[in-house]
């Protein structure tokens, strides 16, 4: 038969040419341990052969700013909900949501190599995911971030087999502490939300909806490596789908911005704070007015969101001065009956600054296959990323 032939792998990673698409890869691993001593060669090889790539891109423009790790007193920051292989996989996404995207695009494999590419790509120093599966996690994107530098989080999803991810670069931060919620749970057990908790409890609809959410905040201190005075407080969250939910929506984020004050404020002495996440919601919604400009009103139009019934007038406050780094973009969720923006990153104004936003990809690319995901791109969401720099 055809014989093999070595290709030289000085990296942790390889990526194979198009000269090699049909060919299968065989690894073969030497052990040694630096003193000129080697142990037996161990061989393995790919169950298949090498398959062709989609061809460009959308985050191959993106790449072209982000081919080096931005410099230290820097931080590039990236958001991005990857679309869970569990939602991405039924008879419903199939025909209904994503008609548009070719059916093995929709596949796990080739969703996943894809993403792989995309995020390696970006340098970060911090990715927030959201919509990942545990699996996807533990057996995909853990190991191959963990090759380009890159320590990650899990925070799972009790009712469901997704969660949350924070990756953070390993030699910029070492983490100090995790402080991960369920919304519900918090509620109702952690003496922080008493007052709130109380509130709801006269609105019983409510209540009963909030509780029933299994919604979780990621919440992640780092330090920074070179210089250990500085801290840093990294959320993550995926807030309520549902596009009557905005009174629910505005509960969750009242718990999480109290929770991440807790943490930010009470337990380290007012660390700077980047709050990423899918917040489902608009910036015409009463969850971005609310963090954005600290307060809600009782009469807001979002109280209402699920009719009469459902009413829960509240007025809510917090402390921080948020600013969504990237912006308010067109939108960062493009599928065929629905495009908005819905994915932020929000940073302390007062201790953080933004260096630059990485452009999302042109209306055109975003729509060369209709809508997302495609071929070309492996999310129904679009990656949030921007460079950010103490004051």
């Amino acid at each position: 038969g055809p014989a093999w032939v070595e290709a030289a792998a000085a990296e942790r990673v390889f990526t194979p040419s198009n000269a090699l698409v049909g060919l299968r890869l065989k690894l073969r691993c030497t052990p040694g341990d630096g003193a000129q001593r080697y142990g037996p060669p161990r061989e393995v090889e790919s169950s298949g052969p090498v398959e062709a790539g989609p061809g460009a891109c959308t985050f191959d423009s993106r790449h072209l700013y982000t081919k080096k790790v931005c410099g230290e007193g820097s931080i590039r920051a990236v958001s991005y909900n990857i679309l869970a292989d569990t939602y991405a996989q039924t008879e419903f996404s199939r025909t209904v949501l994503y008609p548009y995207c070719a059916p093995y695009a929709l596949e796990l494999d080739y969703r996943q190599n894809l993403l792989k590419k995309e995020l390696a790509g970006y340098s970060a120093d911090l990715i927030c995911l959201q919509e990942v599966d545990k699996s996807v996690f533990v057996d995909s994107l853990a190991p191959a971030l963990d090759a380009f530098g890159l320590e990650g989080l899990f925070k799972i999803k009790e009712k469901q087999h997704e969660g949350l991810a924070t990756f953070y670069r390993r030699d910029k931060f070492s983490l100090l502490s995790q402080h991960d919620i369920a919304f519900s749970e918090a509620l109702l057990s952690d003496p922080l939300h008493k007052e709130l908790c109380d509130k709801l409890a006269e609105y019983p609809l409510v209540q009963e909806k909030v509780l029933q959410r299994s919604s979780v905040l990621q919440v992640s201190v780092l330090q920074s490596t070179t210089d250990p005075s500085r801290k840093i407080c990294v959320a993550n969250t995926h807030l309520y789908w549902h596009p009557k939910g905005g009174n629910i929506r505005l509960i969750q984020i009242a718990v999480a911005l109290s929770h991440i004050k807790h943490v930010a404020c009470d337990l380290y002495p007012s660390i700077p704070v980047v709050f990423c996440g899918d917040f489902n919601s608009t910036p015409s919604s009463g969850t971005y007015s609310f963090i954005n400009s600290g307060g809600i009103a009782e009469d807001h139009e979002d109280w209402v969101s699920n009719g009469e019934e459902e009413r829960c007038n509240m007025p809510l406050s917090h402390s921080f001065k948020l600013l969504s780094a990237c912006g308010e973009p067109a939108y960062t969720n493009y599928v065929g009956g629905f495009h908005g923006c819905l994915d932020y990153i929000f940073i302390d104004k007062n201790a953080l600054e933004v260096e630059q936003v990485i452009p999302l990809p042109s209306h055109e690319e975003v729509t060369t296959h209709q809508a997302l995901p495609s071929v070309s791109h492996p999310s129904d969401h679009i990656a949030l990323i921007c460079d950010l720099k103490w004051k």
